[in-house]
C-alpha cells in the first residue's frame, strides 16, 4: 500500500475560549492522554487558550527531541477542553476517508514517533515544525478497512478496561478486609494481645537492589527479570520488566537475587510504589525489598508499605530535592507487628483476592502485547 501526505488530510483548528466555558486546562502525557495540567495558571487569561473539541487532536511539537515522542491525544468526549496556546490542534478535513480512531491508532505506535524524532535534527530545542508534522506519511486503507482495524483495537481496550475496573473491586475488597483487620480500632499504645509495635526490617531480610556495570552489555540478556520503577507502575504485581539481565549478570551480583512474592518498595526519586514479586528477579538501587520471614504476612506487609507511601514518598535526606530513603531507614521504619494467628486469617482471607488480581494483571499485560501487534501491522496494510 502507498503512503498519504499526513498534511493532505488534516487541518488546523484554532478556536479560542473567548467565552470562558472552560476552566480547566488540560495536558498531554508521552503516553498519549490527556492529564490535568501541572501549570500554575493563577492570573493566565484563559480565554487564549484553544478549545478542543470531539475527534479533534491537540499535540504539542515543541519537545519532540528531548522526550522521543510526540505528546498527542484525541478529545473523544463530547464536552470540549482547553490546552496551551503552544499546542497544535487540528481535525480530519476528509472524514470519508481517514477515521480520527484510525489515525489515533497511528499516532500510538512507536514507529510513529521515532520517525518524528528523526525530524527534529535542524532545531536546537529539539522541537518539530508544522510543515515537518504535515509532510509526515502514512498508510490510509478503505475506510471498510479502517473500521475492522479499530473495532479489533477497540475490542481489546474494552477488555483491558474491564480487567482494571475488576482489579479495583478486589483492591477495595482487600483494603476493606485489611482496614478491619489490622487498623480500625486498633490503638498503638493499647495492642491486642500478642500484637507488638516493630519496624519493617522484623518482617524480614531487606535487599537494596543494585544495577550491574551497563559498560558490559553481556550483563543483559533474557535470562532474569530486572525490576526498575517504570515497572512498578502497572499495578500489585511485577508482571513484566522492560529490561533483563543475562546469567552472567545475575551472578555478577547473585546477593541481589530476590525469591518470589516478596515486596518491592521505590525508595529513590518516585518514591512510595509498592508491588509484589511474581518471580526470582532482581532489581536496581532505587528499590528495597522486604522478602518475608513469615509466608502468612505477605499481604500484611503489602498493604503496611501502601499505608507508608506518603511517609516515603517525603523522604528525604538534608533537604535534597531528590528523595531518598536508604536501607537502613527503610528497615527502622516502624509498623505493628500482628499476632502470628491473626496474619494467617489475613492471608487465607486475601490470597483469593490476591490471586485474581494477579491473573487479571496478566491477562491485561497479554492484551496490550496483542494491542502493540496490531499497532505494528498498521505499517503493512492491505486494502
Amino acid at each position: 500500500m502507498s503512503y498519504k501526505r499526513l498534511g493532505d488530510y488534516i487541518r488546523e483548528v484554532d478556536v479560542r475560549n473567548r467565552e470562558l466555558k472552560v476552566t480547566k486546562p488540560m495536558g498531554i502525557n508521552i503516553d498519549k492522554h490527556y492529564m490535568p495540567s501541572v501549570a500554575n495558571v493563577i492570573g493566565t487569561d484563559l480565554s487564549t487558550y484553544k478549545l478542543v473539541s470531539k475527534n479533534q487532536f491537540a499535540c504539542n511539537l515543541m519537545h519532540v527531541g528531548r522526550d522521543e515522542k510526540i505528546p498527542m491525544a484525541m478529545q473523544t468526549d463530547y464536552n470540549p477542553i482547553i490546552v496551551s496556546p503552544a499546542y497544535f490542534v487540528f481535525e480530519i478535513s476528509q472524514t470519508e476517508v481517514l477515521l480520527p480512531e484510525y489515525l489515533m491508532m497511528w499516532f500510538s505506535r512507536p514507529e510513529f514517533d521515532r520517525n518524528a524524532w528523526f525530524y527534529t535534527d535542524a532545531d536546537v530545542r529539539g522541537g518539530m515544525d508544522k510543515s515537518s508534522f504535515m509532510d509526515m506519511m502514512l498508510p490510509i486503507p478503505s475506510i471498510t478497512r479502517q473500521r475492522e482495524i479499530v473495532s479489533e483495537y477497540e475490542t481489546l481496550s474494552r477488555r483491558i478496561s474491564l480487567n482494571e475496573q475488576m482489579i479495583q473491586k478486589l483492591e477495595a475488597t482487600a483494603q476493606a478486609l485489611y482496614r478491619k483487620m489490622f487498623v480500625d480500632g486498633i490503638d498503638k499504645e493499647n495492642l491486642p494481645g500478642g500484637w507488638r509495635m516493630g519496624t519493617l526490617g522484623d518482617f524480614g531480610e531487606v535487599v537494596t537492589g543494585k544495577t550491574p556495570s551497563t559498560l558490559d552489555t553481556d550483563n543483559f540478556g533474557d535470562y532474569m527479570p530486572f525490576v526498575t520503577i517504570p515497572d512498578m507502575h502497572d499495578g500489585f504485581y511485577v508482571v513484566n520488566t522492560e529490561r533483563m539481565l543475562s546469567r552472567k549478570g545475575v551472578k555478577s551480583q547473585a546477593k541481589k537475587t530476590i525469591p518470589k512474592d516478596a515486596i518491592c518498595v521505590s525508595c529513590i526519586g518516585t518514591s512510595g510504589l509498592v508491588v509484589i514479586t511474581s518471580q526470582e528477579c532482581q532489581t536496581n538501587q532505587q528499590i528495597n525489598t522486604i522478602i518475608p520471614n513469615n509466608p502468612n504476612a505477605l499481604y500484611y506487609i503489602y498493604m503496611v508499605c501502601c499505608d507508608m507511601e506518603q511517609v516515603i514518598s517525603e523522604y528525604g535526606i538534608g533537604g535534597a530535592v531528590v528523595n531518598n530513603l536508604n536501607k537502613n531507614d527503610f528497615e527502622n521504619l516502624p509498623a505493628i507487628i500482628p499476632s502470628e494467628g491473626t496474619m494467617e486469617e489475613s492471608f487465607k482471607k486475601m490470597r483469593p483476592l490476591f490471586d485474581l488480581i494477579h491473573l487479571y494483571q496478566i491477562e491485561a499485560s497479554k492484551l496490550k502485547e496483542l494491542q502493540s501487534l496490531l499497532l505494528a501491522k498498521m505499517g503493512n496494510l492491505k486494502q
